[in-house]
């Protein structure tokens, strides 16, 4: 699969605005700031299909790119204080209507920064993904920020927290090394394949 012709195709700001799922989706969430336009632009090669912000909260819709086999879906990142109740529950309502459609939802990349404690929101994210069904995997970013030993450290402290989930997959990913983007691609290519063959 070709990951480099892609593009920007829509900007949804409410759940009604959402577009038809016609393709497989691959959906990345995360809390905000967490690093995921940073992940989906490593792994297309541009450098700013999707907007890095240094202000946290900027990605108030869920942005839709278009590939040849799928979609990339960005949901608005969650759990930043700064943002207005009212602005909090339009993503909250956004996000729940995405979920709450009949999409082709391929697989989901909760996205988490392997540095810090996972928040109760990404616990809560976590919790609800494997209670729905969905295929999803966890992505471990700002993985180049840390020594060898605490690497080590936090990828056993992440095994151990999510050691109740049989088979997740948990990959450390670097935007500045480009480390884990080849697992992430293969992962998503397999979730594609795999979705298509269901529909068979």
């Amino acid at each position: 699969m070709n990951f480099n012709e892609v593009c920007f195709e829509f900007a949804a700001g409410v759940a009604e605005q959402l577009p038809e799922s016609d393709l497989p989706e691959i959906v990345f969430s995360g809390h905000s700031n967490v690093g995921k336009s940073s992940l989906i632009n490593k792994l297309v090669q541009r450098k700013a299909l999707a907007r890095v912000s240094s202000q946290p909260g900027k990605t108030a819709t869920i942005n839709f790119y278009k590939l040849k086999e799928f979609r990339l879906v960005d949901l608005p990142g969650y759990g930043y204080a700064k943002v207005s109740k009212v602005e909090k529950e339009r993503w909250a309502n956004l996000v729940e209507g995405y979920f709450a459609q009949k999409r082709k939802c391929a697989l989901i990349i909760q996205i988490l920064d392997l540095r810090h404690p996972p928040t109760d929101d990404d616990l809560n994210m976590v919790d609800f993904l494997y209670r729905s069904g969905y295929k999803f995997a966890v992505v471990l970013t700002k993985s180049d920020k840390l020594k060898k030993t605490q690497y080590e450290k936090q990828i056993e402290y992440y095994k151990d927290i999510f050691s109740t989930i049989e088979g997740i997959e948990l990959i450390p990913f670097s935007a500045q090394t480009g480390s884990g983007q080849d697992e992430v691609r293969k992962l998503i290519e397999e979730s594609v394949i795999n979705l298509n063959n269901s529909e068979v």
